[in-house]
């Protein structure tokens, strides 16, 4: 069996919209497993070979948005394609497993990962994780300038000066652990202070680079943006540095990427077989070695030393299956920010 992976990168149009259909390649020489993968399609690119490698099976990827996915796999039901679904943020996890469509996580790959990154129901695990930062211009301010709370970004006096890309899964990822840790009051009241004091822009890579040129003071997103600007060239991020919030403030909140196994898979002992191996030490150090430097969260994999050490973060306590994505995307409807 060839070792080239088989890839159908499927754009996902809409939440609900179907898969497209199978080529004649496809229908004559199907793939042993098929991947819903809504995490980087770089990261997965470069480790799907190494499974397949080890495993002697052909997968095939297709390739999305977390939400638009999640919702894709509850209106295609039992009838849909997948066997395995990744995500980069876990609300998209909570909406397959809410609707009942994933099967228990096999021991194997609950064994790696600690108990705080596998939901209650232990039907998905995580596997990755991206910390909550404050990207901030070195010209402008200071680390002691900045706010003790993500939540003091909403006041006035941060009008005109705090960045943040409202429309991603990232940022929404976010104010899910707003939601779950605040309430829905606070987090209304966060929303409508960002909507009116904070400059809305297109992704995290421009929140990276208006911090970086001084048009905006700080800008909120994920760690690794930063440390993989910082590694290529440093061209967006070196007049800028990071601040990561403590206390388990919201700020701290790490958002985790899920794997799950579809309960309507055929291809079950494969799927298995792929979870446990992502979640092993020898996936997560490939993982840690990555272009991603997300963290690994299989504790005896290690990450790059130049990024913030995982066991000096300060994240809240967050229960991973409780983050509810579609009440975020509601709030965030009605402050004007989607």
């Amino acid at each position: 069996m060839s070792t080239k992976p088989l890839r159908r990168l499927a754009g996902i149009a809409a939440a609900a919209a179907l898969v497209a259909p199978l080529s004649a390649c496809s229908i004559l020489n199907p793939p042993d497993l098929v991947v819903y993968n809504a995490q980087h399609e770089e990261l997965l690119d470069e480790l799907v070979p190494l499974f397949e490698e080890e495993s002697g099976l052909d997968v095939e990827l297709r390739s999305g948005k977390d939400l638009e996915m999640a919702n894709q796999i509850v209106a295609e039901g039992t009838d849909s394609p997948a066997d395995v679904f990744l995500t980069e943020n876990s609300p998209a996890m909570s909406i397959v497993d809410n609707a009942d469509l994933f099967a228990p996580v096999p021991a194997g790959a609950l064994e790696t990962i600690p108990a705080a990154y596998v939901p209650s129901s232990k039907n998905w695990v995580g596997f990755l994780a991206r910390s909550t930062v404050v990207m901030y211009n070195t010209d402008n301010l200071t680390e002691a300038d900045l706010p003790q709370s993500i939540l003091d970004f909403a006041e006035p006096e941060w009008e005109g000066r705090v960045g943040f890309s409202p429309t991603g899964a990232d940022f929404q990822a976010i104010v899910s652990a707003v939601l779950e840790l605040e309430g829905e009051d606070a987090t209304r009241a966060w929303l409508e202070g960002l909507k009116a004091n904070g400059v809305i822009l297109q992704n995290n890579l421009v929140v990276m680079q208006e911090a970086n040129e001084g048009a905006i003071d700080a800008g909120i997103a994920y760690h690794y943006y930063w440390y993989r600007d910082q590694e290529e060239s440093g061209a967006d991020s070196d007049s800028s540095a990071l601040h990561f919030f403590g206390d388990q403030d919201p700020g701290a909140f790490l958002s985790v990427s899920g794997a799950g196994i579809l309960k309507s898979s055929e291809h079950a002992a494969a799927a298995e077989e792929f979870v446990e191996w992502l979640t092993g030490t020898e996936a997560q150090q490939a993982m840690a070695e990555s272009y991603a430097l997300e963290y690994p969260l299989n504790p005896e994999a290690t990450l790059n030393p130049d990024v913030k050490p995982f066991d000096e973060l300060e994240p809240p306590n967050v229960d991973v299956s409780s983050l509810n994505g579609p009440r975020v995307t509601e709030l965030m409807t009605e402050a004007g920010l989607l």
